[in-house]
């Protein structure tokens, strides 16, 4: 049986890559789905309103119920149409999963003020503005005695949670918030009935990785790096039966591993009641501290082959200089 049968759900960013992927799973299920997408360039220049009737279209065509929606989420007002679109389309809504993002990739002495605000508008901004208006739509439900079971998906990135990316400023921080947004309103939305989860699609094959070595060709066979690996996570996320809430889930192929994000670590105390400079000097040393060059070269070792410190510090002084 269709678990998503008689659901609505509000996709953001899905006319390409893995929204759209996430939407056509999604109404193969029987999900209702909102195909929420400008058409905008990879770096949140222009707009085309053909790219998400385009996928709401071929969900139609394949006997399902879609309905397409060109707003960004970026924009508050619009991120409230959206939501009431849903609920004047479909009769309610259940579930959203917030998959938009730009990218502006350039070192941080190079990235402008724009280049920095609209990557994080879109991804931050925008997940928190679609959460806020389903969340006050749910609240009223819930007021008017609906207890039906409610989620949110959020994405994010490796790239701001396990293997911050150079050039990345604005896209690495706003992703390591999206999950962090993730834990807080998994804590107050349990009161409404609404479970927030959050997905990290890694070594994926999107517009945003185009370029990226061993990214570009596919296989013949089974493609572990087709955005549709996606998809099953996000349907189960966003159905009735999924058990839990306030996770970030890595995706990378067939494997998906919880990400632990921030903990706290082996620790130092002073003798006294306070520090010196020279005594914290002395012992900080000893602590087991991560290097970033180190960290990095071992996740895009497990994803692209051997890579050495001094590999990863070639590659980040070809981008940057």
């Amino acid at each position: 049986m269709n678990d998503l049968q008689g659901r609505t759900v509000l996709v953001t960013g899905a006319g390409r890559g893995i929204g759209r992927a996430e939407a056509l799973h999604l109404a193969s299920l029987g999900a209702n789905v909102v195909v929420n997408d400008p058409g905008v360039a990879v770096d949140g220049r222009g707009g085309d309103a053909s790219v998400a009737e385009a996928v709401a279209a071929e969900i139609r065509d394949r006997g399902g119920r879609a309905v397409a929606d060109t707003g960004s989420v970026a924009d508050w007002d619009a991120a409230e149409r959206m939501v009431a679109l849903a609920v004047a389309e479909f009769g309610d809504l259940h579930a959203v999963v917030n998959n938009a993002a730009t990218e502006a990739n350039k070192g941080l002495e190079r990235l402008t003020e724009a280049e920095f605000d609209g990557v994080v508008a879109v991804k931050l901004k925008g997940a928190f503005a679609v959460s806020r208006w389903a969340a006050a739509h749910w609240r009223r439900r819930r007021d008017a005695g609906d207890r039906a079971g409610r989620a949110i998906v959020n994405t994010a990135s490796g790239s701001g949670l396990y293997n911050p990316l150079p050039t990345q400023s604005n896209y690495a921080s706003a992703n390591a918030a999206v999950a962090a947004m993730t834990t807080v309103h998994a804590l107050e939305l349990g009161r409404l009935g609404v479970r927030v989860n959050c997905v990290v699609p890694s070594m994926v094959r999107t517009r945003l990785t185009l370029g990226v070595p061993g990214m570009d060709d596919a296989p013949d066979g089974p493609d572990p790096k087709d955005p549709a690996v996606v998809a099953p996570l996000v349907s189960y996320l966003a159905g009735p039966d999924c058990a839990f809430t306030g996770q970030v889930l890595s995706v990378r192929g067939g494997a998906v591993t919880p990400v632990r994000g921030w903990e706290l670590g082996e620790g130092i105390e002073p003798e006294g009641t306070a520090w010196t400079q020279a005594e914290l000097a002395a012992r900080l040393g000893a602590l087991p501290l991560q290097d970033p060059f180190d960290r990095l070269a071992a996740s895009l070792g497990a994803a692209l082959g051997t890579k050495g410190r001094q590999d990863i510090e070639a590659m980040i002084s070809a981008q940057l200089d």
